[in-house]
Parts: C-alpha cells; sequence; structure tokens
C-alpha cells in the first residue's frame, strides 16, 4: 500500500512544482498592452498613389511588339486583347502602395521610410480615430530610408522617443504597423544584434531584431518596453516574400538626425572623406603587423579630396575616427557620413608598421552639393557618379583618347548596382566616347530605358565592360 500512496504523493508534488513554474514564467513574460493603448494613437497608415503611362493596346503580358509568341499572332495578328482591367490606350492607370508612419510632433510631421513615398504623386495618411489627411513630402534620404512627411493638423496624438543608444542585445521590442493592410497589427521580439551593415546601406547602423516584419510595415514604429520608439522599421530578410525572423530597424538617433536636417534644409549634408577603401583580411593584417583584421584600408583617394589634402596616404589603414574604433571597412562611411561637411575628424592611421593620428577637414559629398563636375545635376542623379577629368599621363599609360575618373559612387545608385566603383575610368557608353563630364552626362541623358546598355571602363589597368539598365 505504501508502495503506491509515495509514487502518489511525488507526482501530485510534481505537478504542483511544475504548475508554479508555468505561472512563474508566464508571469516574468512582457505585457504590451498598456504600451499598445498608449501608443497606437501616434501610429499612422501611409498609403501612395502614383500615375503610370498604361500599356497600349499593342501590349499582352507584359510582350512588346517584337516580343509576342507566334501562336498569340496567328490568332490575333499585332494587335492583342487588353487583359481585364487594363486601361484604354491614352488613359493612365495608378499604383497603390501601402506603409505605416508615426508622428513625432504636434504640428503634423509623420516619419516613415524614403521607399514607402518613393515617387508617390499623392501621399495619404490615416490616423488611428480614421481621419485621412493628404500629407506633403518635406524631404527624404534614400541613403537611410528616412522620409519626413507633413500633415495639415493641430494637437496630434505624438509618441515619445527614446535613445536608441542604449539598446542592448536580448531586451524585448514590439512594432506597430499595418502588415498585409492590417492596420495596427502588433508583434514582438527581442533585439538580436546592434549596428549591423548591410551591403547597400553603408550610413545605417541597422538594429536587427526577430519582429514579425511583412509588408505594409515599413515605416513604422519600434518600441522599447518603455513604450518609447527605438527605431523605424525598414526591411527584412527574405527568401520568400514573407517573415523569416530577421528584420531591420533604422535606430531612431539616426531617424531623427536626417528628419531635423529635412525639416530645416530640405536636404541631408554629410562629410566627406575622398577616399577608396577596401576591407582589411587576415593575410594582410599580418603584412601590415596587425594582431586583429580590423580598420579599413585605403586602396586610392581622390587627389584634390580631404583626405588627400590632410596628409592620409594610399596603403594607411584607418583605426578610428574621433576616437571610435573602425571595426570593419563598412563602419568607415557612416561614421564620417554623420559628421557634417566642415568638421575636422581625427583619424588614427597605421602606416609603415607606425600609429599616427592625422586631422582632416571633411568636404561635402559631392552628390549632395553638386561638386562632382557633370554638368547637369538630373543626369549626375541619374548614374548617381562624381567624377573628374583623366590627366594626360594616365591616358597615355592606358592608350586612350578620352574617358572620365569615378571619385564617388553613390549608394543605392543605377552605378552602384552595375557594379561602378570609384577609381574605375568610364570610357565609352552604348559605344559612344566619353571625353569629358559635360559629355557624360549628355550621354547619361539621351540613354533608353527600356533595355541594358554596355558601359566600357578601366579598373586597376584593365579594360572591362559592365551592363547599365537605367530603369
Amino acid at each position: 500500500m505504501k508502495r503506491l500512496i509515495v509514487p502518489a504523493v511525488l507526482g501530485w508534488s510534481l505537478m504542483v512544482l511544475m504548475s508554479f513554474s508555468v505561472v512563474a514564467q508566464a508571469d516574468s513574460l512582457p505585457d504590451f498592452t498598456e504600451l499598445v493603448e498608449d501608443a497606437s494613437p501616434g501610429v499612422v497608415n501611409i498609403s501612395t498613389t502614383r500615375t503610370l503611362p498604361s500599356r497600349s493596346s499593342s501590349s499582352f503580358q507584359g510582350f512588346d511588339n517584337e516580343d509576342i509568341p507566334e501562336i498569340f499572332r496567328h490568332f490575333f495578328g499585332d494587335r492583342l486583347p487588353m487583359p481585364p482591367g487594363n486601361d484604354a490606350p491614352g488613359q493612365r492607370q495608378e499604383r497603390q502602395s501601402l506603409g505605416s508612419g508615426f508622428v513625432i510632433s504636434e504640428e503634423g510631421y509623420v516619419l516613415t521610410n524614403a521607399h514607402v513615398v518613393e515617387e508617390a504623386d499623392e501621399i495619404l495618411v490615416r490616423l488611428n480615430d480614421r481621419r485621412e489627411l493628404p500629407a506633403e513630402l518635406v524631404g527624404s534620404d534614400p541613403q537611410t530610408d528616412v522620409a519626413l512627411l507633413k500633415v495639415d493638423a493641430d494637437d496630434l496624438p505624438t509618441l515619445e522617443l527614446g535613445d536608441s543608444e542604449e539598446l542592448k542585445v536580448g531586451e524585448w521590442v514590439a512594432a506597430i504597423g499595418s502588415p498585409f493592410g492590417f492596420d495596427y497589427s502588433v508583434t514582438a521580439g527581442i533585439v538580436s544584434a546592434i549596428n549591423r551593415t548591410l551591403p547597400r546601406d553603408v550610413y545605417v547602423p541597422f538594429i536587427q531584431t526577430d519582429v514579425a516584419i511583412n509588408p505594409g510595415n515599413s515605416g513604422g514604429p519600434l518600441f522599447n518596453l518603455e513604450g518609447e520608439v527605438v527605431g523605424i522599421n525598414s526591411q527584412i530578410f527574405t527568401r520568400s516574400g514573407g517573415f523569416m525572423g530577421v528584420s531591420f530597424a533604422i535606430p531612431i538617433n539616426v531617424a531623427m538626425d536626417v528628419a531635423d536636417q529635412l525639416r530645416d534644409d530640405g536636404r541631408v549634408s554629410r562629410g566627406w572623406l575622398g577616399v577608396m577603401i577596401q576591407p582589411v583580411s587576415r593575410d594582410l593584417a599580418e603584412s601590415f603587423g596587425m594582431d586583429d583584421a580590423t580598420g579599413a584600408l585605403v586602396a586610392d583617394l581622390d587627389p584634390e579630396g580631404p583626405a588627400a589634402d590632410g596628409g592620409v596616404r594610399a596603403g594607411d589603414v584607418i583605426l578610428e575616427v574621433n576616437g571610435e574604433e573602425v571595426e570593419r571597412s563598412s563602419v568607415l562611411p557612416r561614421l564620417i557620413g554623420r559628421a557634417s561637411p566642415g568638421d575636422d575628424v581625427t583619424l588614427l592611421l597605421l602606416r609603415d608598421g607606425r600609429e599616427i593620428t592625422q586631422e582632416v577637414a571633411l568636404g561635402s559629398w559631392p552628390n549632395s552639393e553638386n561638386e562632382s563636375g557633370l554638368a547637369d545635376r538630373d543626369n549626375q542623379v541619374r548614374l548617381g557618379v562624381s567624377v573628374n577629368e583623366v590627366d594626360a599621363e594616365t591616358r597615355e599609360r592606358l592608350n586612350i583618347s578620352g574617358g572620365v575618373e569615378v571619385t564617388a559612387v553613390e549608394p543605392q545608385s543605377i552605378a552602384a548596382q552595375s557594379g561602378i566603383r570609384a577609381g574605375d575610368i568610364l570610357v565609352s557608353i552604348d559605344h559612344r566616347e566619353v571625353t569629358s563630364a559635360s559629355e557624360l552626362s549628355e550621354i547619361v541623358a539621351a540613354l533608353p530605358d527600356d533595355r541594358a546598355i554596355p558601359l566600357r571602363l578601366f579598373r586597376d589597368g584593365r579594360s572591362l565592360f559592365v551592363a547599365l539598365r537605367m530603369d
């Protein structure tokens, strides 16, 4: 009998202990109900409208006339029927996109992502109380993916902004947005990493989280447990188009610095060093006598840039900027970009096995103030490069009669996506010789949008071709 009683008592005791454990775990989990209730009024839904030319009646399902399959030509000739819902020839169709944002001031300023409102003809902001207000684009910065909007309304509910520098890995965070159009959806998770650098976003030290983010969350706020905005949800890593556990947010400190400049000046100014850099590999670190493979190796300089004027040389390894460590080469653009033109920065350099300091007065990023030598600002932005004339010695060495040297490439530009780098010498575009910066501007202005264009360049003394697609 005792043998039956003892196990029963032990089993009951274990069940009680497990029950207490579950209750204790549940009590330790964060409760977001108060946060959501307080913050939701300051979160907005953003819809945009862009007017586009409709397809002509001679195109069908994306085929141009010359691409129409023979089976369709057999039945319809060259005039194919329009798919249901397409506009008639001569009319225009509208495309809407949905995103999120949040109010940062009672005067009606709203923060969101630049890609949410990119090329929008109309922007509509819908508040939590179902008011719909037209919004004006104050300015946007594609480099950080931040846009500032303004609506004509007073006493709007605003969100409290936190300090993204205080975020810790493992900290609980939550997002409110409109994934797939489902307004005011709440998701939560933890901070997975901080100071993430993504390949084409060199100016943003992203916050990585496992908060579920999907299309429509873009531009919405990321909160800490205090209900403070610590980031703007911007990107996800996905292989399927849906959430896969990795999402990225722009730190609110970075976003507000950009927003202040957009509000005050209508554009963002960044410091410019004028160097071409590359990562320090383990082999390079060993060759330089370095214990660790850190820093940014200066591969080349703009001869008229701030770094050259400040005494920086090719072969220097930049270890610190104003006392902040350059852990890897991708960190350098962020540290320089957040400084203002004209600021003096102190660089810690490794040169010939010795550490030295160098003071450099930063210049203005060429693309921000039209200092690139290109004749036309629109064409400069279209290609996204800054260029200088090629000196006679270089032309003779490469056996070319013209060409322009690329001194800087704007991130996310057509040039960057095509693989053009600073230091390349552009020789021809679409089989037309480039002999000057003004000629480059004229050629770019005339390039078509509907096909890839061959561009010939010299890199490290060797000739190669890349394909440009202007759309």
